[in-house]
């Protein structure tokens, strides 16, 4: 069985690795490129935690803001993550 920090451990790591594969340069002249996707993606890994509307759309943000640009955004990530899944205590 999955914890919420197993499911946001794996949305960080897939964050991550949108990030190491987005080029700024692709989604300005491929068509076919969707951030979006990337950021859905993303979210799979976390479909299973309840999570409302707002804090969801928060998320997606986050999410989307950290594969563009990781370095200025993902403390925010991280932070929000830590909230809604704390690490287990031994």
């Amino acid at each position: 069985m999955t914890t919420p920090q197993d499911e946001f451990d794996d949305l960080l790591s897939r964050a991550a690795l949108a990030a190491l594969f987005f080029d700024p340069e692709m989604t300005a002249d491929d068509e076919e490129y969707d951030l979006q996707s990337d950021v859905a993606f993303c979210l799979e890994a976390v479909e299973g935690v309840e999570l409302d509307g707002d804090t969801r759309a928060e998320l997606r943000m986050l999410v989307g803001l950290v594969i563009a640009d990781p370095t200025a955004h993902r403390q925010a990530l991280v932070d929000f993550a830590m909230e809604f899944a704390p690490p287990e205590a031994d």
